[in-house]
């Protein structure tokens, strides 16, 4: 299992569509608050769907609480400042994906601090960032991928019988 950590999300949509994506892939989500919207917020649980009571959350009350709480632990602060791609990283069961808020990511005094753990997803020339949703689905996919998947379903096995 793999930790993903948002920092200080603003968009509750993301947030939902995050929580899917941990349900899926068995991660356990982290949010480090201030957050942007209220944990009951209508957009946020329609995003989520019916997939919240299958995701383990941890909420933490700032930055600095959750760097304490984690010490000794392998965070991968994903920044579009980065110089080394998220799949040159070699990621381990428990490591914890780090992204930050939508509107200007992870402090650059953070990243500074962790540059040798700082990774990001390479895109073209020109275009900001992809949408934090989409980027934590990127990065878990990869991180569940150098692992084989572990720990999930072989579904393809059950639409091959359905074909044949």
């Amino acid at each position: 299992m793999f930790n993903i950590v948002l920092v200080e999300p603003e968009i509750p949509q993301n947030t939902g569509n995050v929580v899917r994506t941990c349900a899926a892939t068995g991660c356990r989500l982290h949010l480090v608050r201030p957050l942007g919207f209220e944990v009951s917020d209508k957009y946020l649980k329609r995003a989520g769907l019916d997939y919240w009571h299958y995701v383990e959350i941890v909420y933490y009350d700032s930055l600095s609480d959750f760097l304490d709480k984690t010490k000794g632990a392998r965070l991968f602060f994903f920044s579009s400042k980065a110089r080394r791609a998220h799949s040159e990283a070699q990621y381990r069961e428990g490591d914890f994906l780090v992204f930050g808020k939508e509107t200007a990511g992870l402090p650059e005094e953070l990243l500074l601090a962790h540059a040798e753990d700082c990774v990001r997803i390479p895109m073209r020339a020109g275009v900001r960032c992809l949408n934090l949703s989409n980027s934590v689905a990127v990065a878990v996919y990869e991180a569940l991928r150098q692992q084989d998947y572990a720990g999930l379903s072989a579904a393809g096995e059950l639409h091959r019988l359905h074909w044949e």
